[in-house]
């Protein structure tokens, strides 16, 4: 357990970084203020790739018991950032930016699903 525990921790570590490193720089590229395009990106990735990790794991048992624990709760938990996705949607609607905040979130849930299906297409290309 307490094995475990520290795989999470070194994995959220990493994630924060990762999340914190690259929207910021979606952020900064968009040029936007308006709207969150770097917790998008992170949240559609992070959807992409859990897709592709899952798709391994169920598939090939590619992963042990603590690399699943550090990946999957640890560094993709930390770096998917569902809780400041909700916080800014709820933002752009306490802001009267409505159809942004729609926009917003409806790009999340479909972009999300989709990269999370794309994942597991794109793992049954490379490794069927």
């Amino acid at each position: 357990m307490v094995i475990r525990i520290l795989c999470v921790g070194m994995g959220g570590f990493l994630g924060a970084i990762l999340r914190y490193a690259i929207s910021g720089q979606v952020q900064s590229w968009s040029k936007s203020i308006d709207f969150p395009y770097g917790t998008l990106v992170v949240n559609v990735l992070g959807c992409l790739i859990i897709g592709l990790l899952s798709y391994l794991t169920e598939t090939r048992g590619m992963f042990s018991a603590e690399v699943r624990v550090c990946v999957f709760i640890g560094i993709l938990g930390s770096f998917t950032t569902y809780s400041t996705f909700s916080h800014e949607a709820l933002t752009l609607l306490s802001d009267g930016k409505q159809l942004a905040a729609l926009t917003y979130i409806g790009a999340h849930l479909f972009l999300g699903l989709g990269a999370v299906w794309l994942g597991h297409v794109l793992a049954w290309q490379i490794w069927r």
